[in-house]
C-alpha cells in the first residue's frame, strides 16, 4: 500500500518516524482548523471549493515560484503565524492534496511540461461524480481553472508520479550544490516511482556526464 503523506514526507527528506508522526499531527490541524466539523454532510463539490477558498483566506501570498516544494516546509509554513508564502505549485499541490483526501475526495494531479510561459508545473485534478475539475494551486481564483483544458502536454499524475516530483526537485537542488552522489540517488528515486518522467531520466543523464569530468 502507497501511503501517500507519509511517502511525500520521506521523499521530502523527513526519515525518522517520530518525525512523520509530528508531520502527520500537524496535518491533522490543518484538517481541524480548515475543515469544519459536518463538513462531510456538505455536497463533495462544495467542500472541495470551501477548503481551497479558506486555505487563500489564511494565507493571501501562499504562493511562490522559488517557495517550498518539500511536504514538511509546506506544513510548516501553513502552520505558522507570519503572512509569507507557503509554497510553489508543487509543494501547494501536496498540501491541498492531503487535505483534499482526508474529507473523501479522490485527487490526482496534473503535470504541464509548459504553463504559463514559465516551465514546468503541477496543479490538482479532482474526479468528482462525473466531472473533472483542475484546481490551479497558485491563483486565487484557481477552483474549476479552464485555462489548461486545451494544453496538448497535460499528463494526469497519481500519488507515486507526484511524490516522483519531490524526488526530481531534491536530485537538482543537490546537482546544483554539487552533491552529486546525492542528486543521481534522488534521480533514481524518481525514476523508479514514476520511470516514463522523462524529466529526471534526462537530468540523471546530465548528472552521469557530470560525475564522470570530475
Amino acid at each position: 500500500m502507497f501511503d501517500f503523506e507519509t511517502e511525500a514526507l520521506t521523499a521530502s527528506g523527513v526519515k525518522e518516524a517520530d518525525q512523520i508522526l509530528d508531520y502527520l499531527d500537524k496535518l491533522d490541524s490543518i484538517s481541524r482548523t480548515f475543515i469544519p466539523k459536518g463538513t462531510r454532510e456538505s455536497a463533495p463539490l462544495t467542500r472541495a471549493k470551501n477548503l481551497f477558498k479558506a486555505l487563500w483566506k489564511e494565507k493571501p501570498n501562499r504562493y511562490h515560484r522559488q517557495g517550498h516544494y518539500r511536504l514538511n516546509e509546506v506544513i510548516e509554513a501553513q502552520c505558522g503565524s507570519d503572512k509569507a508564502p507557503v509554497g510553489n505549485c508543487l509543494g501547494l499541490t501536496l498540501l491541498y492534496n492531503c487535505l483534499i483526501k482526508r474529507i473523501g475526495i479522490k485527487a490526482e494531479a496534473l503535470y504541464l511540461e509548459n504553463a504559463f510561459g514559465i516551465g514546468p508545473h503541477v496543479l490538482t485534478v479532482l474526479r468528482i461524480d462525473d466531472l473533472t475539475i483542475d484546481v490551479e494551486n497558485i491563483l486565487p481564483d484557481g477552483f474549476d481553472y479552464k485555462g489548461h483544458r486545451q494544453a496538448p502536454t497535460r499528463l494526469n499524475w497519481g500519488d507515486k508520479e507526484l511524490v516522483a516530483d519531490i524526488y526530481q526537485s531534491r536530485g537538482t537542488e543537490f546537482f546544483e550544490k554539487g552533491e552529486f552522489e546525492e542528486a543521481l540517488e534522488n534521480y533514481d528515486m524518481a525514476l523508479k516511482l514514476n520511470p516514463r518522467y522523462e524529466k529526471a531520466g534526462l537530468n540523471k543523464t546530465i548528472l552521469l556526464d557530470k560525475m564522470k569530468t570530475e
